[in-house]
């Protein structure tokens, strides 16, 4: 029985995003049971935008740029860190582990960065991902 490429890489696709949400969602639950309860806290105008900015850019690098979306913020989110790191990075969570990797796209095929790259990488896509939806929001 021979099935279609589509019917397979549609599979695989699903699959990999069932793995980003159950990722998501064990981090989501290690962080509830670290914080507890907490007592409810009156915060400023500027504190509360500030900290729905954290939460709509830690959406958005977690679900839409590592699943890969064609959302054009995204886009536009990758095209800027690409000019400034001077390379396409392509993000992945392997099926198997819990950390991120981001590898260099070359000539070669894919090559994996070093963790000190990773970090600065990483580091400068919540900057830009931070400014764009400050920039977006109204």
């Amino acid at each position: 029985m021979s099935y279609k490429s589509f019917y397979v890489r549609n599979m695989l696709q699903k699959y990999g995003r069932q793995l980003v949400n159950a990722r998501r969602l064990a981090r989501f639950k290690r962080s509830l049971r670290a914080s507890g309860v907490e007592d409810e806290v009156t915060i400023s105008r500027e504190a509360k935008r500030r900290e729905l900015i954290e939460k709509v850019a830690r959406e958005i690098i977690e679900n839409l740029i590592i699943a890969g979306s064609d959302n054009p913020i995204v886009h536009d989110i990758t095209a800027r860190l690409a000019a400034d790191v001077g390379e396409d990075l392509q993000f992945t969570y392997p099926p198997s582990e819990d950390d991120l990797q981001i590898f260099r796209k070359s000539d070669q095929g894919p090559i994996e960065i070093t963790s000190q790259e990773k970090i600065r990488i990483l580091n400068r896509l919540w900057q830009i991902t931070l400014d764009k939806v400050n920039d977006t929001m109204l």
